[in-house]
């Protein structure tokens, strides 16, 4: 038996009280009374108690002594020497078989769940209740401390009677504490409140009760801790409280409810990483969305500290996708509200309105045709939703709405009936029928819409002649024809159903006009541009006025005859100003040359004049070589890059700038003193620089 960590060191194990002489007996000479079992061993026997048994024992009487009788005379017949051998040994044979026999006998073992213990011995109690305890449960432990507790105070055996008391109120608190270590403190507290509280070891079991409630109590305070930080979702805190578990004395709390904790951190962890998630899918707005946030949220297990915020997740999705119906109900869209119903999972337990929005979407589609008996048929459908159903009041509101409606579908029928001829009159009886139907009903917009049509075609026919009439005249062309066509067809006022259509003719007949009235203006521009007075084609072509349809095609024309002009003038001034043949006079030509536009004719004969003048400059220079490096320097710098010479202008400036740097200083090395003097070099060549 395992000692209890928390009890005295003086508490005894309990000694094992399984009688021995059972297994013994075939190598002991005598046997082992049982009313002796707990007692020292003495020669001296125990006194039987009144109704006990006791062990049977073998006493020898001795033989008596007859008196002397008187001899018989002899008889006739004699025993040989041989009988009396074979009765010697029967004799001595049967008399050692019988002192072995008596030798061997087993005193009688008491059967102890039939004794009467009023009368049993204290040796007995003591035997049975070490057999009892032996046993090692708490009944019978607490049957054994009964049994001899129940002995006098001042009994012999009192001093071996609470030893073992002692030792097995140490093994029942030793169960309780193996309880406790398995989580079960209910169980063992009862198991140590169990032991009599006259025995000696009872102010152990409060010691022991206590220690044990106040381990709970603070491992229990560390657990809550744990879990609270769990449904704020505070991972590192909880992990933290766990630890605390594994220095609690206790393996229940220490290595289950630790890895209870773990578990239900990591399962957390992971659910929040999905509830975020989901969470951002049912802010979406869409049913798609909103339907994959549910799944998610379904996933989360109940044991998980995530599970009520999931549940919570699912509800709240579920309410709006209940908005999303109810919505898509106000505006008829059945087909809407039958996806979200059909879609809608068990899990947002609302089961009884995804059955009232299926009948309400199939009703809505019925109504949905228009005519009268369909409405009347989709009412009655509604109708059959009681009030306690949860969409009984948007039932309410659509058959309100669909009772009003079948007012107003006969009228817009009559209305109908009268438009079908096409006559003017008849046209605008319907648009009076139809304008009976006021602005808050269902139909409202609807009769709007066929009193629009129907005043589109009023308007068509009225105003298709004057049209048809300035198509005819434009047909004619001329500019006048056309002049005239324009002004038909601009009888037609705007608003009209045929005002777009007239205002697109009278567009394309005015740029016609105009193309009809400036075109000769053009047509002379181009004539005189080719000719070559291009500043006359200018003028002719300004004549086209902005706003006209030709006024982007003179323009640009326009704009090519002056850049020609500009090359033009830009060109002969070049030539005046390189007439002196100066150095600088070249050079102005060669600017202004260089400022003909690119797009101009004469940008060729520019860029030849420009080569030849750089080449005249490079010629120049070359001249004034001879007579100041430094002037012809200056002047082949005047050659602009980009034409012909300047390259080679640039190679003759760099051959005159080296020409023109000073040549390197001469060293002269002295003589050295310990070395002979170096040979004299010849009279044509230069001393070597160190």
């Amino acid at each position: 038996m395992t000692k209890n960590r928390k009890m005295p060191d003086h508490w005894y194990a309990t000694r094992s009280s399984q009688p021995r002489w059972s297994q013994d007996l075939p190598h002991q000479r005598n046997a082992v009374d049982p009313h002796r079992v707990g007692h020292s061993t003495s020669p001296r026997q125990t006194t039987p108690q009144q109704g006990q048994t006791t062990p049977q024992q073998v006493t020898t009487k001795p033989p008596a002594h007859s008196p002397q009788q008187p001899k018989k005379p002899r008889r006739s017949f004699t025993f040989g020497w041989a009988f009396w051998v074979v009765v010697i040994m029967v004799v001595s044979g049967g008399m050692g078989f019988a002192s072995v026999a008596l030798l061997l006998k087993l005193p009688a073992v008491p059967n102890c769940p039939s004794i009467f213990w009023p009368t049993a011995s204290a040796s007995v109690r003591l035997y049975c209740a070490q057999l009892a305890a032996n046993k090692r449960t708490t009944k019978d432990l607490l049957e054994a401390i009964a049994l001899i507790d129940a002995l006098p105070k001042d009994h012999p055996l009192r001093p071996e009677i609470n030893r073992h008391i002692e030792e097995w109120s140490v093994e029942i608190l030793a169960i309780g504490e193996e309880k406790f270590q398995a989580g079960q403190l209910e169980e063992a507290i009862e198991i140590a409140n169990r032991i009599p509280r006259d025995v000696p070891a009872f102010m152990l079991v409060k010691e022991q009760i206590k220690e044990w409630e106040t381990l709970w109590q603070k491992a229990s305070g560390i657990y809550e801790q744990a879990e609270e930080h769990l449904r704020q979702s505070n991972w590192t805190l909880a992990f933290r409280e766990a630890v605390k578990l594994t220095t609690i004395d206790n393996q229940y709390w220490a290595a289950v409810k630790y890895n209870q904790l773990v578990d239900l951190i990591q399962i957390g962890r992971d659910d929040s990483q999905k509830l975020d998630e989901a969470y951002k899918l049912s802010k979406s707005g869409r049913v798609d969305d909103i339907l994959k946030a549910i799944e998610a949220a379904e996933k989360i297990t109940p044991k998980s500290f995530a599970y009520k915020e999931a549940q919570d997740l699912i509800a709240e999705s579920g309410n709006k996708l209940l908005k999303l119906a109810t919505s898509r109900l106000e505006q008829r869209n059945w087909q809407g509200v039958l996806e979200i119903a059909n879609k809608l999972p068990a899990s947002v337990k609302l089961p009884d309105v995804k059955a009232d929005l299926i009948d309400l979407a199939n009703a809505i589609s019925l109504a949905e045709s228009g005519s009268s008996g369909d409405l009347e048929i989709a009412i009655a459908s509604v109708q059959k939703l009681s009030p306690d159903r949860p969409l009984y009041n948007e039932g309410q509101e659509l058959i309100d709405r669909w009772q009003r409606e079948i007012e107003d579908v006969a009228r817009l029928e009559r209305a109908r009936a009268f438009a079908i001829s096409g006559l003017i009159n008849d046209l605008q009886i319907a648009i009076a029928e139809a304008k009976l139907i006021p602005n808050r009903n269902p139909r409202y917009q609807e009769a709007r819409a066929e009193i629009s049509q129907w005043t589109r075609q009023i308007q068509t026919i009225e105003d298709q002649p004057y049209l048809d009439r300035a198509t005819q005249i434009a047909s004619f062309g001329g500019v006048q024809s056309l002049r005239e066509a324009i002004q038909e067809a601009r009888r037609i006022a705007p608003n009209r159903a045929l005002y777009s259509e007239a205002q697109s003719k009278i567009k394309d007949w005015t740029r016609t006009v105009q193309r009809l009235e400036d075109q000769p203006y053009l047509d002379q521009a181009r004539t005189l541009a080719n000719s070559g007075n291009l500043s006359a084609a200018i003028a002719a072509a300004e004549q086209i006025k902005s706003g006209r349809v030709l006024y982007g095609e003179a323009q640009s024309l326009i704009k090519g005859w002056k850049t020609e002009v500009l090359g033009q003038q830009r060109l002969q001034q070049a030539y005046q100003a390189a007439t002196p043949g100066t150095p600088e006079a070249v050079a102005e030509a060669i600017r202004l040359a260089r400022q003909v536009p690119s797009s101009a004719k004469v940008r060729g004969d520019a860029v030849s004049a420009v080569n030849r003048w750089s080449y005249q400059l490079l010629a120049l220079a070359q001249d004034r070589a001879a007579l100041s490096l430094t002037e012809a320097i200056r002047l082949a710098k005047m050659i602009p890059s980009g034409t012909e010479a300047y390259n080679a202008a640039q190679v003759q400036i760099q051959g005159w700038q080296k020409i023109l740097e000073p040549p390197p200083p001469l060293v002269v090395v002295p003589p050295s003193t310990d070395a002979q003097p170096p040979l004299e070099p010849p009279e044509h060549e230069l001393p070597l620089d160190n």
